[in-house]
């Protein structure tokens, strides 16, 4: 039984791929101020005592424990480490909570008892869909939270709820693509966090590098 080679992959094919991303991006870069007054009042919380609560469902459950620990443990040495936690880290309690009162209600539950109002709750979903991710931002809202989503297709309807303060959104639909965006958006977020503390007077006169 003979089988066909498959055809060569072209230049223009490979550029392709990368148009797919490169567009993206570009329009996240156009949404510069956006994000620096996301990163500006994180930082604000973060200086009066709150902390980082993430989460996200499905493939975004490992992005909310990848922004987590980059807070926690900061990769670049010399960077000081700033609490945070994810709420998807608990497979037990997750799980217990979905059990009983359904996938929806898995990170609002945990807001409602770790939670407080000066501390920060970033939701990520890769179609701006999620009913567990809408359930937390609301709940992280109505107990004084800052909320910051990112979401993908444009929003969807966690970008519509007037639960966010901050939305960050791309309106990439294809989820690889939204992956890479979210990636980047988030590692910016931790870098102008850390802008902000390093000027002095930004935040206010106890802050130190």
């Amino acid at each position: 039984m003979s089988t066909v080679p498959p055809a060569p992959l072209r230049d223009d094919d490979v550029a392709r791929l990368f148009d797919r991303r490169t567009a993206p991006l570009r329009e996240f870069a156009e949404h510069a101020g956006t994000v620096a007054a996301a990163c500006h009042d994180m930082a604000v919380r973060f200086h009066s005592g709150g902390k980082l609560v993430v989460f996200g469902a499905g493939t975004s459950c490992p992005d909310g424990q990848h922004v987590a620990v980059e807070f926690m443990h900061p990769v670049i040495v010399g960077k000081r480490a700033l609490p945070a936690i994810s709420l998807t880290a608990d497979v037990a309690t997750v799980t217990g909570i979905a059990e009983r009162d359904g996938l929806g209600a898995i990170f609002a539950h945990q807001l409602r008892y770790l939670a407080a109002p000066a501390d920060i709750a970033l939701g990520i979903s890769a179609d701006g869909n999620s009913e567990s991710v809408l359930n937390g931002l609301l709940t992280a809202h109505g107990i004084g939270m800052l909320t910051i989503a990112l979401a993908g297709a444009g929003g969807g309807t966690i970008g519509s709820s007037p639960a966010v303060d901050h939305l960050i959104a791309t309106t990439a639909a294809d989820p690889r693509v939204v992956k890479e965006v979210q990636v980047t958006a988030y590692h910016v977020l931790w870098e102008l966090v850390h802008v902000f503390f390093e000027q002095p007077g930004v935040l206010g006169p106890a802050v130190v590098a």
